[in-house]
């Protein structure tokens, strides 16, 4: 029922950083959570972190907790992925999501995904 797009992948060095975006469409987004996950071959898919559309609060992983940021911009209907100090086992697909729930962490807290964007961090 939402629509959602990321952007934002590819390539960086260790060290390095890189801004995914997320644009939501669809519906109206006031009550809504906003997730990032990510996922590699043979590997389940894993929060990164979310972000509560209306009051913009947001919680992460502590795998990337410190290092990563997420912001919205609400003209825009879009959810930022800020990823700095980047480390080879960021590698995966990346995909934004929406759902219901407050604080949601599992795949089965949203409901609507997007097509992933590939980051590859190299060393």
């Amino acid at each position: 029922q939402v629509q959602l797009v990321e952007s934002g992948g590819g390539l960086v060095q260790t060290g390095g950083s890189l801004r995914l975006s997320c644009a939501a469409s669809g519906r109206t987004f006031s009550s809504v959570n906003m997730g990032w996950f990510r996922q590699t071959p043979g590997k389940e898919r894993e929060f990164v972190g979310g972000i509560n559309w209306g009051v913009g609060s947001t919680y992460y992983a502590d795998s990337v907790k410190g290092r990563f940021t997420i912001s919205r911009d609400n003209a825009k209907n879009t959810v930022y992925l800020q990823m700095n100090s980047l480390k080879s086992e960021d590698t995966a697909v990346y995909y934004c999501a929406v759902g219901f729930k407050w604080t949601g962490r599992k795949r089965e807290d949203y409901e609507d995904w997007g097509q992933g964007t590939q980051v590859t961090v190299s060393s």
